[in-house]
């Protein structure tokens, strides 16, 4: 079992930055594929951000070179580095982590783009 907390939401000005955290408790981090996913009012959820065990990383296309998914094993945590924020970046953004078969999700964080 795996439990999910996501910080660091929150409202930016456009072009603005933010860092979203998420500290993973009850198992083996660092045996974990871990990601962060958005979902915008009336959209679907979509994945923004992945990184593997190994630290591979893949990104949607629509955050790449503006947002970094990174991990600290040590502090059972993930981390998402956002710059230049864009208005159609406001969402809920969530961590998942996939592991031993299953998948876990986070409560969501609020992310508002907004001047």
């Amino acid at each position: 079992q795996v439990q999910l907390v996501e910080s660091g939401g929150g409202l930016v000005q456009p072009g603005g930055s933010l860092r979203l955290s998420c500290v993973a408790s009850g198992s083996i981090f660092s045996s974990y594929v871990m990601g962060w996913y958005r979902q915008a009012p009336g959209k679907q959820r979509e994945c923004v951000a992945v990184i593997t065990e190994v630290g591979t990383t893949n990104y949607a296309d629509s955050v790449k070179g503006r947002f970094t998914i990174s991990r600290d094993n040590a502090k059972n945590t993930v981390y998402l580095q956002m710059n230049s924020l864009k208005p159609e970046d406001t969402a809920v953004y969530y961590c998942k982590a996939l592991g031993g078969g299953r998948g876990y999700w986070g409560q969501g964080t609020q992310v508002t783009v907004s001047s």
